[in-house]
């Protein structure tokens, strides 16, 4: 307190030495308020009106985003696929995807462009594709065929109310919107996407056209990729099957074949099957399969299946003994890859017929009996062909029931990456015994069509059904062996 001075203690001045309220300084002035400056609750709506712009744009950024990461993987799933027909479903269902339709078809234009030649539909239930029984698929009347006759994108938001509208057929479900766009295969139209009825009930708009446009270019690659593998393939099992045989009349007994090449166009195989009448009225049978998966594997086949048939023809020796001749042979003669090889014989014998074989390396036959049941005829199984010649090879034999299937077949049949070979053999064996009463020729196909393997490698298959008679031809004097 002392140290306030005597004009603290008497109220100051202010700057022009005017007295002020004792105590206190100059009076401030109050804030002059600047015209310029926006009202603070304008400035809150300005900002959020800012932000809620900001979050529509990032919305819309990651809508298209997501889009086309849809757009990518559906490229990726349709080019994916190898078999026309699954590239054709997986565009109707991929396109339905990526916009979210309820119903999709895919019309495959006829040759001359005029009409649809197919339809391929995804989206309809059972009890909708149960009430369509028996009606035709579209041709490409009414609203279908605008695309045809102009192949731009179409969007129709009243199918029924549209002037080309030909109606429905009795049982079709109900469809207002539809979004249309053309498929083009080297600059020609394949066909036409047909998508309708969006799940959220709106009509198809300019981002759904957009987005199917450019899943139906990647559609068209698609599509000629898989023609082309099937061109390929087509060849590939031509090819195959020009080196196979034609089996001659096995009477009494009952033969069928089938051979399926790998599933990749590329991987020509070296399987190969063969059977024969003897002459010693025996029948002498073979299965076989050279490592590798192209032209040299199929060339290599083919010496070695000539070679086989030559020797197993002229010399009537066991088995074992023919093979042991083909290695020395083709060892001698030429560089082949390694290969295995079961080589049978099936004799006469008092009762019936036995069989007589001998392995290189090679799958047992199966033998499924007249009551269903299977046995794999396992025995020591040899060392292939082309790894030494020094190894002896046993024979084995082995009684045929009258009425049971033999059946020979390579490794394609049940071979799987992801599975065991015991779990291959044994499906194989349960889809025998399933369909073993179905005519030969067929039973064959099913076990091709339904095999258990991978399909990464070609099959050969060969059955035989033993005579249900006992009765066999008379034994022949038997074969005289020619010294080692």
């Amino acid at each position: 307190m002392a140290a306030l001075s005597e004009q603290d203690e008497r109220g100051g001045q202010d700057e022009r030495g005017e007295p002020g309220p004792a105590g206190r300084g100059p009076a401030p002035e109050p804030p002059q308020a600047d015209p310029q400056a926006p009202d603070l609750p304008d400035l809150r709506f300005h900002l959020d009106a800012e932000l809620e712009r900001i979050g529509t744009q990032l919305h819309a950024l990651t809508d298209a985003k997501d889009r086309l990461q849809g757009l990518l993987d559906a490229v990726l799933s349709i080019s994916g696929e190898l078999d026309l027909s699954a590239v054709l479903r997986r565009i109707v269902t991929t396109a339905m995807d990526l916009v979210g339709a309820r119903y999709g078809a895919l019309g495959v234009l006829h040759e001359s462009g005029e009409y649809l030649k197919e339809f391929i539909t995804a989206g309809l239930s059972e009890q909708e594709r149960a009430a369509l029984s028996g009606v035709p698929f579209p041709h490409g009347r009414g609203v279908l065929g605008l695309l045809i006759q102009d192949p731009e994108p179409l969007r129709v938001e009243n199918i029924p109310g549209h002037p080309s509208s030909a109606g429905f057929p009795p049982g079709h479900p109900p469809m207002r919107t539809l979004l249309g766009v053309a498929v083009s295969v080297r600059g020609e139209i394949y066909g036409d996407l047909y998508l309708s009825e969006r799940f959220d009930g709106r009509p198809f708009d300019r981002e759904d056209e957009e987005v199917v446009v450019a899943l139906a270019g990647a559609a068209g690659i698609a599509i000629e990729n898989a023609r082309l593998f099937g061109r390929v393939r087509e060849s590939a099992e031509r090819f195959q099957r020009l080196l196979l045989p034609a089996l001659p009349d096995l009477s009494p007994f009952e033969a069928a074949t089938v051979y399926r090449p790998a599933t990749q166009p590329s991987r020509l195989g070296g399987d190969w099957y063969d059977a024969m009448v003897l002459p010693d009225d025996t029948i002498g049978v073979a299965i076989g399969d050279v490592g590798g998966h192209d032209l040299d594997a199929a060339a290599a086949m083919a010496r070695i299946h000539s070679m086989l048939r030559a020797l197993l023809y002229d010399r009537r020796t066991p088995p074992s003994e023919v093979l042991v001749q083909l290695d020395r042979t083709l060892q001698a003669t030429t560089d082949i890859p390694v290969t295995t090889v079961c080589l049978a014989r099936i004799e006469p014998h008092e009762t019936g017929w036995v069989l007589r074989w001998s392995t290189a390396g090679h799958f047992p036959p199966l033998l499924i009996t007249p009551d269903l049941g299977t046995e794999y005829l396992t025995a020591e199984p040899g060392v292939p062909l082309a790894v030494s010649t020094g190894i002896e090879r046993p024979d084995h034999t082995h009684e045929l029931p009258a009425g049971s299937i033999l059946l020979f077949f390579t490794d394609g049949l049940v071979e799987h990456h992801a599975h065991s070979i015991d779990e291959g053999l044994t499906a194989l064996a349960d889809l025998a015994a399933t369909h073993a009463e179905r005519p030969l020729k067929e039973f064959v196909r099913v076990l091709a069509d339904h095999h258990p393997s991978d399909g990464q490698d070609d099959m050969a298959l060969l059955a035989l059904r033993i005579p249900t008679s006992t009765r066999s031809p008379e034994p022949g004097p038997p074969p005289e062996h020619p010294a080692a």
